[in-house]
């Protein structure tokens, strides 16, 4: 019988509710809808158990996971599915690396830290990746901050046997996957590409917080493009109004033969923290697989999962 992993989050914000509502529909219904992979190495959807969670705001300290993820101003939509109580409280997270080893203490029993919070931020990136190294646990580091490309830290992990993996997940279909897609496609069909341009949209506070700080956001949305030095990255937009979803528009002009002009305008609409989760769930086995055969370090196979994996501008 497959052991199931257990996984603490950092950040209890809107790709945490997607995560923990999407192991609850998945694991009660057997759908397969919007799966990338059923089963890593054995471990299928539903064999993932959250068992500590870490946040810093005041409101969700203490609730039940199942509650906190919904309260404000979390704005992903409730999934139709059974959500009983968790029975794993919000905990405080650290505000300095002098927390470590008290956050390192509560993760005792996880295999797997899954950070999560705001991007912008990388003294605590690096402190709980700090945290997880100590507590004998794999590390996954969905943020742009720079920890997996940090060399010392990777090299530390390697030789603990610890997976590392990151830094920011390329959505399961976000702009930067359908971007690099057309790019691609420009280039084996034989057009020379002119210009390229991403506008992205958003109403989640991660949206708000990379409208703040989004220096390492911008690197890392060109470090997941092919043609890089011909494509243009707008600064992220914050709307209220639309909530979880993300608005982007993608715009490529071209010249095919003879030197003519060809132009294409996309525009894409998704859910942001379901396109998270999508991905979450497949670093998670894959972490939890590296950690349990002893390979330490960074995993590879997690490339195509990542905007700014090891070796990627900073």
């Amino acid at each position: 019988m497959i052991k199931r992993v257990k996984v603490a989050v950092v950040g209890v914000g809107n790709n945490t509710s997607a995560l923990v509502q999407g192991l609850a529909l998945y694991r009660d219904s057997g759908s397969l809808v919007g799966i990338r992979r059923p089963v890593i190495d054995g471990l299928g959807v539903g064999d993932i158990d959250i068992v500590a969670a870490f946040a810093t705001s005041a409101e969700k300290i203490g609730r039940d996971l199942t509650e906190a993820i919904f309260l404000p101003p979390n704005n992903f939509p409730r999934l139709d599915c059974d959500l009983p109580s968790a029975g794993v409280p919000v905990t405080k997270g650290l505000v300095d690396a002098s927390e470590v080893p008290r956050v390192a203490a509560a993760l005792a029993g996880a295999e797997v830290l899954l950070y999560s919070a705001p991007s912008g931020r990388p003294e605590t990136a690096r402190a709980y990746a700090e945290a997880a190294h100590t507590a004998g646990a794999a590390f996954i580091n969905t943020t742009a901050d720079p920890v997996a490309r940090d060399p010392r830290l990777l090299d530390r992990f390697e030789a603990a046997g610890l997976p590392l993996i990151g830094d920011d997940l390329a959505s399961q279909f976000g702009t930067s996957v359908l971007h690099n897609a057309l790019l691609r496609l420009l280039a084996e069909r034989g057009l020379t590409l002119v210009t390229s341009y991403q506008v992205n949209l958003g109403g989640t506070e991660d949206f708000r917080n990379l409208v703040e700080n989004p220096n390492t956001k911008a690197q890392s949305k060109l470090n997941a493009l092919s043609a890089a030095d011909k494509v243009q990255v707008a600064p992220l937009g914050y709307l209220s109004q639309l909530k979880s979803q993300k608005v982007a528009h993608l715009n490529l002009e071209a010249q095919g033969w003879g030197g003519t002009a060809v132009s294409l305008d996309v525009k894409l609409t998704v859910h942001d923290p379901s396109g998270a989760a999508g991905v979450n769930i497949d670093l998670i086995r894959l972490a939890a697989s590296a950690l349990r055969t002893g390979q330490g370090g960074y995993r590879a196979e997690a490339a195509s999962l990542l905007k700014s994996p090891p070796g990627t501008a900073i």
